[in-house]
């Protein structure tokens, strides 16, 4: 049996692979695509694996690494930092604050990735409901309607 690629970042091919992605994005949203085994046997394609299909390629195909992962899995602290665009310092402080669970079961915390991308899927929830918000506070007071004056330059 070969290894596994899970948790282990792949690097795009050097070949092309212009032609992979323009035929997965002719097909529609149900698929009706075929996996083609070496003795010509032919296994449907579910649309899930279908789609996760499509997002690597894409990724791939625009210079980007990919990495497989199972949604148990666990993170460094760095790994998890990285995920949501912050830094060390920053996640340890939502770690310790209670807003990301993790373990501790030595001298390093470890997080899991299911408990960070619920708290990404959290935030922005809260990020859109403040936005709409401020739009309704701004629409109310009638600041939609004020012009600004412009700034004269010399």
């Amino acid at each position: 049996m070969t290894a596994s690629i899970l948790d282990q970042t792949i690097l795009p091919p050097e070949e092309s692979l212009d032609d992979l992605v323009d035929i997965l994005n002719q097909m529609g949203a149900e698929p009706m695509a075929k996996l083609v085994g070496p003795s010509g046997e032919e296994l449907r394609l579910p649309s899930e694996v279908f789609e996760v299909l499509r997002e690597v390629v894409g990724a791939m195909a625009t210079g980007q690494a990919v990495t497989v992962a199972p949604i148990h899995q666990r993170l460094t602290t760095q790994e998890a930092a990285d995920l949501l665009g912050v830094s060390r310092p920053t996640l340890v402080k939502l770690l310790e604050s209670g807003e990301i669970g993790f373990e501790q079961p030595g001298r390093h915390r470890r997080v899991r990735l299911d408990d960070v991308l619920e708290y990404r899927r959290r935030r922005s929830t809260q990020r859109r409901e403040s936005l709409d918000r401020m739009v309704e506070i701004a629409q109310d007071s009638g600041m939609y309607e004020q012009t600004v004056t412009p700034v004269r330059t010399r």
